[in-house]
């Protein structure tokens, strides 16, 4: 870290891995001018600057806060509370990943063993509801690796509709369905683990078929008890306030991490017509992402906020003795 500035009330500092897009810096790093040495003074330090720290995050995509007296799930949850954003909870939500709550506001961001890589994506862009905005909490980063890549999707977009205008097209126009099936119960081992019961927030077949028929998607029951679930059309790309188009999906982690999806992509992920997405094309959106990539390479006791709309998100592998614990709160969908 260099270049802190501390001429005002927020200081901010750089790294040499930062990505610089229209003449700002992706991610934004707050650093603590040492005014705050309890959880209380860092809420009230948010709430003194909020207006400029979010100006920040809607242009850069994400903010990085380091050094803040942050070291528990408990002062994480007040830390995230304090910007007074309505909370989106895991039970709630439709994520086919299996989590661990420690408060109902805060839990993990994942369970799947620290030797598989959770690859790009957007917030259960995969399902009809999606939270706006990510907050994570390291608690303790790993021994190895396990650092957080954060790609700018709006920028992933503009290089996809330079180089092939036609497949960009087709994403905008023509959406995505998912295909994800839900195991019977719980499986740890997976990045995609959450039993049917557990992801629907139902207790019945029937009560689980009322949920599906409710969020548009249509399904089959296998015969092992897992669900096959296919969603309605989602969008493959959306356009923010200011006019910039996202490439807003779970296509990257769909190819690259689901179960047999290289192998047969049309098995998890087409268009939204069922058509075939072409496989070269998934393949180049994978390679285009990197360049947009910057890699959290996580410290104790830092907290990320991620803009869902325009970043991506990912988990790197890990190793070593130290279990990296990194939690998540959610925000409500503001759109």
């Amino acid at each position: 870290m260099k270049n802190v500035n501390d001429s005002s009330a927020v200081a901010y500092a750089s790294v040499p891995t930062q990505h610089n897009y229209n003449g700002g810096v992706f991610p934004e790093i707050v650093v603590n001018n040492e005014s705050c040495s309890t959880v209380e003074e860092t809420v009230a330090f948010v709430k003194a600057n909020q207006s400029e720290l979010e100006a920040k995050l809607a242009k850069s995509g994400a903010l990085l806060f380091r050094g803040f007296p942050l070291d528990s799930a408990e002062t994480f949850d007040v830390f995230s509370a304090g910007f007074g954003y309505p909370n989106f909870t895991y039970q709630e939500s439709l994520s086919n990943a299996v989590r661990i709550n420690y408060t109902e506001r805060v839990f993990t961001a994942n369970e799947a063993p620290k030797d598989v890589e959770i690859f790009l994506h957007h917030e259960m862009a995969q399902t009809p509801i999606s939270p706006s905005k990510l907050f994570f909490f390291c608690k303790t980063a790993a021994d190895e690796g396990g650092a957080t890549p954060l790609c700018r999707s709006d920028k992933l977009f503009e290089a996809l509709k330079a180089e092939n205008p036609e497949l960009a097209s087709d994403f905008k126009e023509k959406g995505l369905k998912y295909t994800t099936t839900m195991p019977a119960a719980n499986d740890i081992n997976s990045g995609q683990g959450r039993s049917w019961k557990s992801t629907l927030s139902v207790e019945t077949v029937e009560e689980g078929e009322a949920k599906l028929k409710e969020l548009g998607y249509s399904w089959e029951w296998l015969e092992d008890g897992s669900l096959k679930a296919i969603t309605p059309v989602l969008p493959a790309v959306i356009e923010l306030n200011d006019g910039s188009e996202v490439f807003y999906n779970q296509l990257i982690a769909a190819y690259m991490g689901w179960k047999g999806v290289r192998e047969n992509p049309s098995s998890a992920i087409t268009f939204g017509d069922d058509s075939a997405i072409p496989k070269e094309g998934l393949e180049r959106i994978a390679e285009l992402s990197e360049g947009f990539t910057f890699d959290l390479e996580w410290q104790d006791g830092d907290v990320a906020i991620v803009d869902n709309y325009r970043a991506m998100h990912g988990r790197r592998p890990y190793s070593g003795d130290r279990k990296r614990v990194v939690l998540v709160a959610l925000v409500a969908s503001e759109r």
